[in-house]
């Protein structure tokens, strides 16, 4: 493909350019019939080509004015594609749709990387249900939602999205797929909406005792954890053969719901 548009680092701009990839990308979502897939920062449009021809409609939010002209030339006999000229994370997802009767919503984009976690918490707070979220992220980033506990990637943010979703790393993306070229490899993600989220008293409170767990990964959760009552920690945690001498990164969602529900 050839690109006369001027890439801009402000936007993350890194436009996937492999046939094979893009295609790959459309399979392994697999987008049923009647869905409305959300695109987030579609470029100059190649996934967006493949996304329209699987998906009943396509929203795609891209915030670079100058890809404007291109976008609606290449679109403009498609009227199942609508594009909204906009900063995504700056947008009421819940209105922008509401127009649109899918009975599937999909997330599927190639998402700027130095705004990936901004990006995944704005889709779970939209109060938007998102069945599933196939998303493009910097390996390191992939390998960090996706960790189980043991792993050293494994931290705060791999707790919260294991509540919201089951997570699958798909495929790896060379940097050389890429125009221009970023220094890093790439990672496709899914994930799906979790149909037996757990049971949860108060979610303010897990999210706190989730992050303040984490707060320094060198340290085990007696140190973490100070400001909580301890001997009903402890309690909880020997039920898991663990103790307060034991790191967050070595416990599971199960355990921190289980230590929420009961302090």
């Amino acid at each position: 493909m050839d690109y006369q548009h001027n890439f801009k680092k402000k936007f993350g701009q890194n436009f996937l350019n492999d046939e094979n990839i893009l295609n790959k990308i459309v399979k392994e979502s697999e987008i049923p019939e009647d869905t409305l897939v959300i695109e987030i920062g579609p470029g100059a449009g190649a996934l967006t080509s493949k996304l329209k021809d699987v998906a009943k409609n396509v929203l795609a939010y891209e915030i670079d004015l100058d890809l404007q002209n291109i976008l609606i030339d290449k679109f403009k006999e498609n009227k199942n594609v609508t594009f909204i000229w906009e900063d995504f994370l700056n947008r009421n997802i819940k209105e922008d749709i509401k127009d649109y009767n899918n009975k599937h919503i999909f997330v599927v984009a190639n998402i700027p990387y130095y705004i990936t976690t901004p990006i995944v918490e704005k889709i779970i707070n939209s109060g938007v249900d998102v069945e599933k979220v196939v998303i493009m992220v910097q390996k390191e980033v992939g390998d960090r939602f996706s960790a189980k506990p043991g792993n050293k990637e494994y931290g705060s943010i791999s707790v919260f999205l294991n509540y919201y979703y089951d997570i699958k790393e798909l495929f790896i993306v060379s940097k050389n797929c890429f125009i221009p070229r970023p220094n890093v490899d790439s990672v496709i993600l899914s994930l799906d909406k979790r149909k037996d989220k757990p049971n949860v008293k108060d979610e303010n409170l897990l999210f706190r005792l989730i992050k303040d767990s984490f707060r320094f990964k060198r340290k085990n959760l007696r140190n973490n954890l100070k400001e909580y009552d301890l001997l009903k920690i402890e309690e909880i945690l020997k039920k898991y053969n663990k103790d307060l001498t034991s790191r967050a990164e070595t416990l599971d969602l199960e355990v921190f719901i289980d230590i929420a529900n009961n302090i």
